[in-house]
């Protein structure tokens, strides 16, 4: 729902000119959404945070009551008051975001927005289908191994509890070795599970956290300040030469990458615009590469929810490293 037709008009050419999509309904604002939405079939609402008579904050709740199960992915303009809007919209139960163009017309940014549009819509449709096929007994009973008496196995017992989160699936057997930092990659529908997954760890974590989050400026400094409430120890968007502390969240500025290295006795955060890994910056990879570099068996990566590749090679080297990996 967008109350501009031409970004209407826009995806909708997108997505019905993709044999994975099907548009079922467009509309001009969030009252027609709420009072279709129940008889259209939707299962994934692209929900623009300004329209006329409901804006989208105001159709959030009423479209989930509606429908439940429903994904709602929040559509702004990249500006603070718009990132706040959609970074609230999150913890109230929107999938994730999508970043509009300030123009339509400009071609640049019309292509990433599609590009961006299709990669979210089909990695969260895929999400779906897999939360609904059955998990192999076996698999369940393998993900969860006994860790009884670890720093790992209590921080798991806390955040089973958190809400909407799934219980881990470890990669590789736990390291021996205490982890002395905790790595997070994530991407599409990665910040209503940051939420959940900090809030479970809330005032147990005692390691330095860097965070990866798929997520354009503005963004990420607002991501930032919600999980400090969250997680109740400080949390920022990290700036170039940050030292890691004990205790303290670093999120990857939007457009950057954040990796660390060392600086005498510190372990500190470099941050660069170097190409785009896996179509995206900031990227995993390289923060698992560096951390795995530092770090080695020390290291405790996890992987949340996502799109396409990015983490796999970093967790890759992190294993190999003798780091332990939690998906």
């Amino acid at each position: 729902m967008d109350d501009s037709a031409v970004i209407r008009g826009m995806v909708h050419r997108w997505l019905t000119s993709d044999p994975e999509c099907q548009v079922v309904g467009s509309y001009h604002n969030g009252l027609q959404a709420v009072q279709h939405v129940k008889f259209c079939g939707a299962e994934i609402v692209i929900l623009d945070v300004e329209m006329p008579e409901m804006d989208g904050l105001t159709a959030l709740p009423q479209l989930i009551r509606a429908v439940p199960g429903i994904q709602i992915v929040m559509a702004s303009t990249l500006t603070r008051r718009n990132a706040d809007i959609s970074m609230k919209a999150l913890s109230m139960g929107a999938v994730d975001y999508l970043p509009k163009p300030e123009s339509a017309r400009s071609g640049d940014a019309a292509n990433e927005f599609r590009d961006e549009l299709l990669r979210k819509i089909k990695a969260i449709g895929g999400s779906m289908r897999r939360s609904r096929a059955p998990l192999p007994a076996a698999a369940g009973k393998a993900a969860m191994p006994a860790q009884k008496g670890t720093v790992l196995g209590e921080a798991r017992v806390r955040f089973e509890k958190a809400p909407n989160v799934a219980k881990a699936l470890i990669l590789r057997p736990s390291s021996k070795m205490r982890p002395e930092i905790l790595a997070v990659g994530s991407s599409t529908g990665g910040p209503q599970a940051l939420f959940a997954f900090f809030a479970g760890l809330k005032q147990i974590i005692k390691v330095p956290v860097m965070i990866t989050q798929h997520m354009p400026p503005t963004f990420t400094a607002i991501l930032a300040e919600h999980l400090q409430s969250l997680a109740g120890i400080p949390a920022k968007e990290a700036s170039d030469g940050d030292a890691l502390r004990n205790g303290e969240i670093l999120v990857a500025p939007g457009n950057y990458h954040m990796t660390v290295v060392r600086k005498g006795a510190e372990r500190v955060v470099r941050l660069d615009q170097t190409a785009q890994i896996n179509f995206c910056r900031p990227a995993v990879d390289p923060m698992f590469e560096s951390v795995a570099n530092i770090y080695g068996a020390a290291a405790l990566g996890v992987i949340l929810t996502g799109m396409g590749y990015d983490g796999r090679e970093g967790a890759r080297k992190m294993v190999t490293a003798g780091g332990t990996i939690l998906a």
